[in-house]
């Protein structure tokens, strides 16, 4: 394994956890425009209909996998500035 793999793996596990932080941040605020509630449903929400929790989670999906591919990438491309080299 290359050293600069090596080397940027606790960079990327950093990198994980903040986007995992940043997701949750927008998708919260991203329900209360679309949903007009604080909470999302969770799946065994009596109370909630099949599209509420179907759109919850297909909106949770999107924005937590675009998050983490933009700061992913952010990463990599910080990685390659400072290094010369891609972390890939």
């Amino acid at each position: 394994m290359k050293a600069s793999k090596i080397a940027y793996k606790p960079v990327g596990l950093a990198l994980g956890a903040t986007s995992g932080l940043i997701a949750a941040a927008a998708f919260k605020q991203a329900w209360k425009m679309i949903g007009h509630d604080d909470d999302a449903p969770d799946a065994t929400d009596e109370h909630r209909t099949w599209q509420e929790v179907l759109v919850a989670a297909a909106l949770q999906g999107a924005v937590f996998a675009v998050v983490k591919a933009a700061v992913d990438r952010a990463g990599a491309v910080a990685t390659r500035r400072l290094t010369g080299t891609w972390p890939g």
